[in-house]
């Protein structure tokens, strides 16, 4: 198992590499020759003529592999910069060295900002041993007696501070509606300012995205955003609806229009006549029943069972997807004329593993959810998260996106015993992963309706999301996940399969082995 150095390289080991008395042999010098390293990799924004005399220098004192990453900061005191430069070395250690190698961080070179980047990386997502040294002490493991949680800290870390208050604080009072959305990344505020936009218009929305993403909070959102919010908003799940009576849900029927009609019924569009009525998983409704919903749209009426009368209704629809609807149009499953009607506006809700910054905010939400509707129940103690189990939940893959999260918290404070939910706690609410069934890809038919190239890009497409959502969306641990040769080969995988990233770009700031002496 390889042991590896990791450090900025600071001004009091420039000087030391110079002969200054005064420095000694600076700290990371020191390290080098208190503790063997079977590599060191340094970070530096300084000139490359005094980078270069350093490692030339640093080589003659015993160091053995030394791997250089040049990098350029708006300022040493940049947290944001500094995290991201840190998370790639550290980063490019573990793949070049494998990951069960020793990490050792040195606080001591650099600003603080430095030192505290690596204290919060050694805490979350790299654990390392922390390290400082001086001339009077020598080399000593810093002793920091705490943990964090894994929070995914760059898009936080990287904005102004008058930013970060106005993300961290309440939504803007504009759009109140939009509140029960929790959020902090730039997808997701993206995509709310678009659904403000969209809101205050009568025209169709369609809204996609995995199930438990939150379709239906962004509908209801939509909905008190819009002029018709005192009106009703009535939400029908389409694949509950038997099919031989999904026209007469929808439309309503007159007394003996079929057996068990035994009197006049209104359906869900006369029930939501002036408001908005939500389809949620309108991909379900059968062929038939798209039909007389393509009427609907188009001539602002319907027609019950067993009536031959029109009834005018006055009604915005809002429906939703766990699949991709033009996929389903192609696959000849959903009618191409009614998916343009009533994809006027799309939004598509990324899932949980592609929000960076927004799951720590979730936890905290839901918990306290959690609590409030089990604060009645005999005995209940409201709960709170241990560092382990936060880190458990923010390092999970989230499948079942924000849904699932909600469930795992509650059988978690079902299983802790004490006011602290622990890891294990969380480890024994964490459902197993479902399978993929393979036969769905591998056995459909041949002739008419298959599409190789679309079959091969749906694979693509599954592996490239799981392999950024597990990469905590860095472009360079993600390509070795799926095998591929470096992170600029996974951008133009990404780009020509339309996968969606919000990964950090490394370019720039990639480290490269310094020449040996």
């Amino acid at each position: 198992m390889s042991t590896v150095l990791l450090a900025w390289i600071g001004h009091t080991d420039l000087r030391a590499a110079k002969g200054s008395a005064e420095a000694g042999v600076g700290p990371i010098g020191q390290a080098v020759a208190a503790r063997p390293f079977d590599a060191i990799h340094l970070l530096s924004d300084h000139p490359a003529d005094d980078t270069k005399h350093y490692l030339a220098w640093l080589k003659r004192q015993g160091a053995k592999e030394i791997v250089l990453a040049p990098v350029r900061l708006s300022s040493p005191m940049h947290f944001g910069e500094v995290y991201e430069r840190a998370v790639a070395l550290a980063e490019e250690a573990r793949n070049t060295h494998g990951r069960e190698a020793e990490l050792v961080f040195h606080l001591s070179p650099g600003s603080p900002a430095m030192a505290a980047v690596w204290i919060i990386l050694a805490k979350t997502r790299f654990p390392a041993e922390l390290i400082q040294s001086s001339k009077k002490h020598g080399v000593q493991t810093a002793s920091v007696p705490f943990d964090l949680s894994a929070e995914y800290l760059p898009d936080l870390l990287r904005r102004p501070d008058e930013e970060l208050k106005r993300l961290s604080g309440a939504p803007p009072h504009e759009a109140p509606e939009f509140s029960d959305i929790v959020h902090r990344c730039q997808p997701m505020r993206r995509l709310i300012s678009l659904a403000r936009r969209v809101a205050v218009r009568s025209i169709p929305v369609l809204i996609e995205g995995e199930s438990g993403t939150g379709k239906e909070l962004f509908a209801r959102a939509i909905h008190r955003a819009s002029p018709r919010n005192g009106r009703p908003f009535i939400a029908v799940n389409c694949g509950a609806i038997p099919r031989d009576l999904v026209e007469s849900e929808l439309f309503g029927h007159l007394k003996g229009a079929f057996t068990g009609a035994s009197k006049d019924r209104k359906g869900y569009f006369e029930a939501a006549n002036g408001g908005t009525l939500f389809l949620d998983e309108i991909g379900e409704l059968p062929v038939s029943a798209q039909v007389k919903l393509l009427r609907v749209v188009q001539q602002g009426e319907i027609v019950r069972v067993g009536s031959t009368t029109p009834t005018p209704v006055d009604v915005r629809i809002v429906a939703a997807t766990n699949r991709t609807l033009a996929n389903e149009v192609r696959e000849g499953r959903f009618r191409e004329d009614l998916f343009y009607r009533l994809a006027v506006t799309i939004l598509r809700i990324p899932p949980l593993r592609q929000r960076p910054g927004d799951l720590g905010l979730l936890v905290e939400r839901l918990l306290g959810q959690v609590n409030e509707e089990s604060a009645t129940e005999p005995g209940y103690k409201s709960k709170v998260l241990s560092a382990g189990a936060r880190n458990l939940l923010l390092n999970h893959f989230w499948p079942g996106n924000v849904r699932e999260l909600l469930n795992t918290l509650r059988r978690a404070a079902v299983f802790s015993q004490s006011d602290t939910v622990q890891a294990e706690d969380v480890r024994e609410a964490l459902l197993p992963a479902v399978q993929d069934r393979p036969a769905e890809i591998l056995n459909r038919p041949l002739g008419e309706g298959c599409n190789l190239p679309e079959l091969l890009a749906e694979v693509a497409r599954h592996y490239l999301e799981r392999a950024l959502g597990e990469a905590r969306g860095n472009k360079s641990q993600a390509a070795q996940l799926v095998g591929l040769a470096s992170y600029q080969t996974l951008t133009n995988w990404l780009e020509k399969y339309g996968v969606g990233t919000n990964a950090t770009e490394r370019e720039g700031s990639r480290p490269t082995r310094a020449k040996r002496s």
